[in-house]
């Protein structure tokens, strides 16, 4: 593994989502002077991923086209990065609604156009069997956005909210432009070394052939990881979203102090996710993302065996761990499954539909078993999900072709 390259794809990766954590930690306030409604301040904020789950597969799909030209799928990227920043900008500017909301939606447009695109470079300069490991840097890298994002918040906002909103774009171009310096200029040198044998003709040309060939593939194994991966990320995002109701409705515990329930879990992320992605490459993506299920379901048994605040942190932290499993080998092994490695930006797209929906469904999903089962139990309806889960990644580990599961 290039650790070069890793730095280099990393720091752009880490750009573009620093602008997304500021985003979705400072637009929600910008909207509520003008929006006094939670529900169309939370519909408005949901449109950057609707926009992601139409736009990303077609992205992907024109960045595969582009991925064997001398230049790769850079164009995509920096023209992306360029033109997001510009409504992302004047956003603090917007003195009316609808100028917001134009906004708003110009910059979900232009920074889902090249959000996937972006993860994909990791395919482009990381050998197959060394993209978890790859990963596992990302995401601890990714991971620190949310520092930088906090830090912003804090030191700028509340002295020029323009400059707050003018610092992250920026230093999203100068990160890619720096990405682009160091890891354009070899991308004819890695287009000559693939392999001559995936120099075949390209029959899909279209996100809907590639979802054609997904859902005729004989196994159904891609369509399975898709379904697991939908799952996952749902009762991720449900566990996020719910926890600090339950603590106030459970544990007792004042709303702020039920927001911090989740700083262990983050730290334990952090902590843990490197060392998870060495050990993926070990054992095999599908393997240890049904060990990581089953960590993440141990976790909610040990909160909801004892709901205390304590044990409930650490059921967080430990469910935490399971999903920086599932964080670091998820988009792999959709990779290792696709037909040809002409398709992987459409199949980054794919995934990015599979893990939105999930996370925009799964959060209802687990409040409507807490309407019918009061929310002491709600870490116990969490896990009997994730045990649905489990069982659908079993499957897809049967499943899949040997080349792809010969490890799991």
């Amino acid at each position: 593994m290039s650790g070069s390259a890793v730095l280099w794809v990393a720091l752009a990766i880490f750009a573009q989502e620093s602008v997304w954590n500021f985003y979705d930690a400072q637009v929600p306030a910008q909207l509520r002077h003008f929006v006094s409604s939670a529900t169309v301040i939370g519909l408005i904020m949901g449109l950057d991923t609707g926009l992601g789950v139409v736009i990303q597969p077609w992205m992907g799909l024109i960045s595969d086209r582009l991925a064997r030209r001398r230049t790769g799928r850079w164009p995509i990227v920096i023209a992306g990065a360029c033109v997001a920043a510009v409504p992302f900008a004047l956003i603090p500017w917007a003195t009316t609604l609808p100028m917001l909301i134009l906004c708003v939606f110009a910059f979900g447009v232009t920074a889902n156009s090249f959000k996937g695109v972006t993860e994909t470079l990791v395919s482009d300069y990381v050998d197959p069997q060394q993209r978890g490991k790859a990963q596992g840097f990302i995401k601890a890298g990714v991971s620190l956005t949310i520092i930088v994002s906090a830090l912003i918040s804090l030191l700028v906002v509340d002295h020029s909210l323009k400059a707050a909103f003018a610092i992250p774009p920026i230093l999203m171009i100068v990160m890619v432009a720096l990405s682009y310096r160091f890891l354009g200029r070899r991308h004819a040198a890695v287009v000559r070394h693939e392999d001559s044998a995936d120099e075949q003709a390209d029959p899909f040309s279209s996100p809907w052939a590639v979802l054609k060939d997904l859902i005729r593939e004989p196994s159904r194994a891609r369509l399975l990881l898709m379904a697991g991966i939908f799952c996952f990320a749902g009762m991720w995002a449900a566990l996020r979203s719910l926890t600090t109701p339950y603590g106030t409705e459970v544990l007792g515990m004042s709303r702020g102090a039920a927001g911090g329930i989740a700083l262990p879990g983050a730290i334990a992320f952090l902590l843990c996710v490197v060392p998870l992605a060495y050990l993926s490459h070990r054992l095999g993506e599908l393997r240890m993302i049904r060990y990581g299920i089953a960590l993440f379901v141990a976790g909610l048994l040990v909160g909801f065996a004892e709901p205390t605040p304590t044990f409930t942190a650490l059921s967080v932290a430990i469910a935490s761990i399971g999903y920086a499993v599932f964080s670091v080998n998820g988009l792999v092994a959709l990779w290792s499954l696709a037909p040809n490695n002409h398709v992987l930006g459409a199949y980054t797209g794919l995934y990015t539909v599979a893990s939105a929906s999930g996370m925009a469904l799964g959060p209802a999903l687990l409040g409507a078993t807490v309407d019918l089962t009061g929310w002491r139990y709600m870490l116990l309806n969490a896990a009997i999900f994730g045990a649905v889960t489990f069982a659908v990644f079993t499957l897809v580990a049967r499943r899949a072709p040997r080349t792809a599961s010969a490890a799991s």
